[in-house]
């Protein structure tokens, strides 16, 4: 640290340090951004050996006319479709099957070709609401799903004059989130920076002060945008839209913390010397430790993700680590050059003078520092009550598996789908697949048939099921439905569909997909069909119910891992087997007192009826991460006036010194987190919101009062073991 506080703040160090970042973003000015190669959906989101993966994999080979992107056209006429209007529909099923290319469009029903009662079968029982399903190549290209679908929709404008057209189902949502994120990344970059402008300037009245941060946001942005993009188009990474506009908050907030961390010590250094290079480098010398653990547990925080199963949640951490570990080397290099280049003309047009007091440019957190040290257990116990309270709403919080909820409600793909739930049973808009195996191929005896009505029989008995496609014995003997197949073409392979009586996404569909998966042995055991006999699962609902099993896993494992490890390095920080302790249980309850109060507000206050199941790690990863910065830096300057004072007064001149700075971070840390509520996705919304929350909480009242009140009721016992007897004898010698 010392080399770095030296180099960092040296004549010639500055200006390598400035050369050598202009040097690096100007060279990657040529690579690819991370913006070019950002998905919406993941195809190997779950690992290889989940059931409805191992289903999929089986019904693809099996049927392979099953592959590809499924869209739903959803035709809607609020008078309802009849004989003469329907040729509206055909105009626009002729023309996709004529217009769009062969290599783009896997399968279409042709519907112009259907004579009239069979049109019929695709209406809604009020006959107002058509759907018409397509399928597009497998493997398509995201610009390439959303050019064919606006495609469809440009014509279908022109001809249908008694309806309207809304694609929907996963090619619909791919070109909605497309052009969701289109527009939303600048919105979200400029708002960005002119939210964090006005913040420094209204809090520091400095307008350098404002512009030097954001300087250096732009280089740090630079270089993640550009190493992130080399690293996608390598395939080394995949990068979702949702987390590259996370990126873009937390390279923001993180920069500006540690551009307030550097320059409010700095400005203490200037009333102290007179000269900036030795200021910088007295305040490099204090704070690069604190930033390199604060930043170093972000960095290992995102890298336990790597422990996960889930695919979002593992691309989540590389793009993270990468991120944060740039923003950690601009801090301790880029930042303090910048402010030793510009030395005391940063403060215009407070410039600090050598003499000036620091604690009496802090007034106000000085009195919570006198209050907090002279009534510990009353400004403990009052921020303690309140953020318990809030953590016992945690139990109250409902989980979403609809990612169709977390779209506006104005999208296309969202109104087609929620018209699909109001027309037809919702069971319908995903069914569960039931693929059954034949070792030796089925023989289609009358045995083994009557086994297989058994089966159906069974599945239509268990609860939440409402039918099946299943057809009869000659049926499946001819091997056909309306021209689906039931057997694929070798006869190795029977599929029908299990139509659920409830939404397919819904917390019960899931446990029925559970219930099917953990019963399979016994309904084919039950059903007189044998061992040679393989059932398998499939379809969104089996998905969906493997991402919750996964999900809940993978969030156990982070969060016990990233809490061992966070603790772990605060330990080699503090030097202390006690104060660890109690900065990880007031960061843990911090963010369950954000959680549970977010979710009042989510409930009561915007109607949510859910929240997206990702959420949770995600706000535990950044909270608790973030968290540390806070505590990491008043712990370390309470530590620091330990040499010279007793603890209480100690813990009084460590909160009234950083109190001032870490409020600000932790105000402008938050509010830039909140920008990602101004986004349309109703997750970015409610992830800035819990953030934005946990982390005023944790500025304000958990580093401000809840730990200096820790601090000064365990006085000695704070540095246990090392210094813990140094201490006591300081204590009793005041």
């Amino acid at each position: 640290m010392k080399t770095i506080a030296a180099f960092a703040s040296n004549r010639k160090g500055v200006w390598i340090i400035l050369l050598a970042w202009f040097i690096i973003a100007g060279a990657l000015g040529m690579a690819p951004s991370a913006n070019d190669y950002t998905v919406n959906t993941g195809e190997n989101d779950l690992p290889k050996e989940a059931q409805s993966v191992i289903a999929k994999e089986k019904i693809n080979h099996y049927f392979p006319e099953d592959t590809g992107m499924l869209g739903l056209l959803v035709f809607q006429n609020g008078a309802g479709w009849d004989e003469s209007t329907l040729t509206e529909v055909d105009q626009v099923s002729e023309w996709i099957g004529e217009e769009i290319p062969e290599e783009r469009l896997e399968s279409l029903i042709p519907f112009h070709q259907f004579p009239s009662h069979a049109k019929e079968m695709f209406l809604s029982e009020d006959g107002t609401t058509l759907v018409l399903p397509l399928m597009l190549a497998d493997q398509l290209a995201m610009d390439e799903i959303s050019e064919t679908v606006i495609a469809i929709e440009k014509y279908s404008s022109k001809v249908l004059e008694n309806g309207t057209l809304m694609i929907t189902g996963p090619a619909g949502i791919a070109s909605d989130t497309i052009a969701i994120f289109s527009n939303a990344d600048l919105v979200l970059l400029f708002s960005t920076i002119a939210l964090v402008l006005v913040l420094l300037i209204v809090i520091y009245r400095s307008p350098l002060l404002a512009v030097i941060p954001l300087v250096a946001v732009a280089f740090v942005y630079q270089v993640v945008d550009r190493v992130l993009g080399i690293l996608a188009a390598s395939g080394a990474l995949t990068i979702e839209s949702q987390s590259l506009s996370i990126v873009m908050i937390l390279l923001f907030g993180a920069t500006t913390d540690y551009s307030l961390f550097v320059f409010s010590r700095f400005r203490e250094e200037l009333r102290k010397r007179e000269n900036k290079h030795e200021a910088m480098d007295a305040a490099v010398r204090e704070v690069a430790e604190p930033i390199f653990f604060s930043g170093g547990t972000v960095f290992a925080a995102m890298l336990v993700l790597l422990l996960a199963q889930y695919g979002p949640y593992q691309n989540f951490a590389l793009v993270f680590a990468i991120t944060i570990a740039i923003v950690l080397i601009a801090g301790l290099t880029l930042i303090p050059a910048l402010f030793t280049i510009v030395g005391r003309r940063s403060f215009w047009p407070f410039i600090p003078k050598v003499g000036e007091e620091t604690l009496e440019k802090n007034r106000f957190w000085s009195a919570i520092g006198s209050f907090v040290t002279k009534k510990p257990v009353i400004a403990g116990g009052l921020v303690l009550i309140f953020l318990l309270i809030n953590a016992s709403n945690v139990f109250n919080t409902q989980y979403s598996f609809n990612i169709i909820q977390s779209f506006p409600e104005d999208m296309k793909s969202r109104l087609g789908f929620e018209q699909l739930e109001e027309s037809f049973p919702p069971g319908e808009l995903a069914p569960v697949s039931i693929l059954i195996e034949a070792e030796d191929g089925f023989t289609l005896t009358d045995s083994e048939l009557d086994s297989i009505e058994i089966l159906n029989e069974q599945l239509l008995s268990l609860d939440g099921i409402d039918s099946t496609s299943l057809p009869d014995r000659e049926q499946i003997r001819e091997g056909s439905e309306h021209g689906g197949n039931v057997l694929n073409e070798t006869g190795e392979a029977l599929k029908f569909d299990v139509i659920l009586s409830m939404n397919p996404y819904d917390q019960a569909s899931l446990d029925i997909a559970d219930e099917l998966v953990d019963r399979k042995e016994e309904l084919l055991a039950d059903s007189g069909l044998g061992s040679e006999y393989e059932l398998y699962i499939g379809g969104e609902t089996a998905k969906s119910a493997d991402i919750r099993a996964l999900s809940n896993w993978d969030t156990f494992v982070i969060v016990v891992t990233v809490t061992l490890v966070i603790f772990v390095m605060l330990i080699f920080h503090t030097r202390s087997l006690v104060a660890p302790i109690y900065m990880m249980a007031t960061i843990l309850l911090s963010y369950a007192s954000a959680l549970g109060l977010s979710w009042f507000f989510f409930e009561n206050v915007f109607g949510f009826e859910g929240m997206s199941y990702r959420i949770p790690l995600y706000a535990f990863v950044f909270l608790v991460a973030l968290g540390v910065d806070y505590n990491i830096m008043l712990i370390s300057r309470i530590r620091e006036e330990n040499r010279s004072f007793g603890i209480r007064e100690a813990t009084k001149r460590g909160v009234a010194l950083t109190g001032g700075v870490i409020s600000s971070a932790g105000l402008i840390l938050a509010a830039t987190f909140g920008v990602l509520m101004t986004q349309p996705i109703l997750e970015l919304f409610m992830f800035g919101f819990i953030v934005s929350i946990g982390i005023l909480l944790d500025a304000f009242l958990v580093r401000g009062m809840l730990v200096p009140s820790t601090v000064t009721l365990l006085k000695q016992w704070n540095w246990w073991p090392a210094e813990a007897k140094k201490e006591q004898t300081k204590e009793v010698s005041k």
